[in-house]
């Protein structure tokens, strides 16, 4: 029976006064998740940079190494986006409290083993592994915080917390060269690379563990092993398949962003069989214009989020010249404004929906704001031979302030336009359509920079796809009445 309607919900009643309400308690569980999930993924860029600086045998002797360096990123959110849509009909189906626990600990011993592989090869699988892990937290996410958060603090309560996404990208920036560092003690300067993946990686299995006794506490057991089984059997089809076209494109020497893009195919393959299933509850959530516009407008803001995320540190440094510790910290000034645009972003679209302005307006004026300055950033990098890292802290800060803003009200939106019991399939949808973006975007700006020898090109591209978005979104049709 879909969790929706099996548990207790905070639809229909009206928002507590004051005081630590349980659904505050429910985001502060999934802020430290996405926090937790974040620095996982996140930890793989700065590695990456650090193992091309140091010619590691890994990378370093590539001919491209930021294309294939963007590519590891890329095929790990090649997994990460084909789990989205099951994971939300998971979630339908065996509850959403499940899929939450199950999806952190997955991600702990995922990111434990990444750091215990020798092999590219072996450390691709793993991290395209943590992808489907970590693909169903996002629409069992949103799906439990509209179902036990008051309306009237639903986009607060998404905004607060993806706040953990932030705080994770900023813990595994800063904490990158020190946890390197750490293992050149340990483990010696060849295998220094491997502790930031085996910290990380016990930190979530212990995260995880405490969210599952939490999960279970506010609802009852947990349905683990059906779930769990039925996802390490979907994960085994999707690994094999995201594998298989990596090795064939590879031998064939396809260029890295030619990879990515095979990546993306087997994606709309999978929206392809959604579609096919009209006369299905998840086909209603497909013929959602709504939805679609949702979704398709996403893809630059994930190809955005991960395009920063994964080579901001390479970027500050390729462009002011700076140490990779500098590089390191100028760049949590991109991750770190979240901590702020995130439940600023939430409450403001609340007031907005109330106050019968609706959402959309808002959400429209962040992405053109957040578009124009990361085009300002490109221009800054332009016309500067050597950037003052003080004035990129700036504009990476205050861009991506807004850009976290409008990821909240986007969310928030779509919980609107569906209903509750296609909640699930409606996030996964999404996600898994924006995802499309972060797939593409890690290996295509990697082999710009190789090709041009700046990433100037490639921050371009990322403003202009932000402004295409804020188009999609002015077509989206919403009601306005007050909450």
């Amino acid at each position: 029976m879909p969790e929706v309607t099996a548990e207790p919900t905070a639809q229909g009643r009206e928002a507590p006064r004051g005081g630590w309400q349980p659904y505050h308690t429910l985001w502060a569980m999934l802020l430290g998740g996405w926090l937790f999930s974040y620095a996982d993924r996140t930890i793989t860029g700065p590695v990456v940079t650090w193992l091309i600086e140091h010619d590691h045998g890994m990378l370093g002797s590539a001919s491209h190494p930021h294309a294939l360096g963007g590519l590891i990123g890329s095929l790990f959110f090649a997994g990460y986006m084909l789990t989205q849509f099951p994971g939300g009909y998971l979630g339908d189906r065996f509850g959403h409290r499940t899929m939450l626990a199950v999806s952190l600990l997955w991600a702990g011993v995922a990111t434990l083993a990444s750091g215990m592989m020798s092999g590219l090869i072996a450390f691709v699988v793993l991290r395209v592994l943590t992808g489907l892990g970590e693909g169903v937290f996002y629409s069992n996410d949103r799906s439990l915080i509209a179902q036990r958060t008051p309306p009237a603090k639903a986009g607060l309560g998404m905004g607060v917390a993806i706040t953990g996404l932030s705080i994770g990208l900023t813990v595994a920036t800063i904490s990158a060269p020190y946890l390197i560092d750490w293992g050149g003690e340990v483990f010696g300067e060849e295998d220094a690379w491997r502790m930031p993946f085996l910290v990380l990686g016990a930190a979530t299995l212990a995260f995880g563990w405490a969210t599952a006794v939490y999960m279970r506490r506010i609802g009852g057991p947990l349905k683990a092993t059906g779930s769990t089984l039925r996802l390490l059997g979907i994960s085994a089809v999707l690994c094999a398949a995201v594998m298989a076209v990596y090795l064939i494109a590879d031998g064939a020497g396809m260029p890295s962003w030619g990879v990515a893009i095979l990546e993306c195919v087997l994606a709309f393959v999978l929206i392809g069989a959604i579609f096919a299933r009209r006369s299905s509850r998840l086909g209603a959530v497909s013929r959602n214009r709504n939805v679609l516009l949702l979704s398709f407008a996403f893809i630059a803001v994930m190809w955005n989020l991960w395009f920063f995320s994964f080579w901001s540190v390479s970027i500050v440094a390729d462009a002011a010249h700076s140490s990779f510790q500098n590089a390191a910290l100028v760049a949590t000034f991109n991750a770190g404004a979240g901590i702020l645009g995130f439940p600023a972003g939430g409450m403001l679209s609340d007031r907005a929906k109330a106050r019968g302005w609706g959402r959309r307006p808002l959400l429209i004026a962040f992405t053109v704001v957040q578009g124009v300055l990361v085009l300002v950033f490109a221009a800054y990098l332009q016309t500067h031979e050597k950037p003052s890292l003080w004035v990129m802290s700036i504009l990476l800060f205050v861009s991506s302030l807004f850009f976290n803003a409008l990821q909240p009200m986007a969310h928030a939106l779509l919980n609107d336009v569906v209903d509750a019991t296609e909640r699930g399939a409606a996030f996964g949808l999404f996600n898994l359509v924006g995802e499309i973006g972060a797939v593409i975007s890690p290996a295509l700006s990697g082999s710009l920079f190789d090709h041009y020898g700046s990433w100037t090109n490639a921050v371009y591209i990322d403003g202009a796809l932000m402004l295409v978005s804020a188009v999609l979104y002015m077509l989206i049709r919403e009601q306005t009445s007050r909450a």
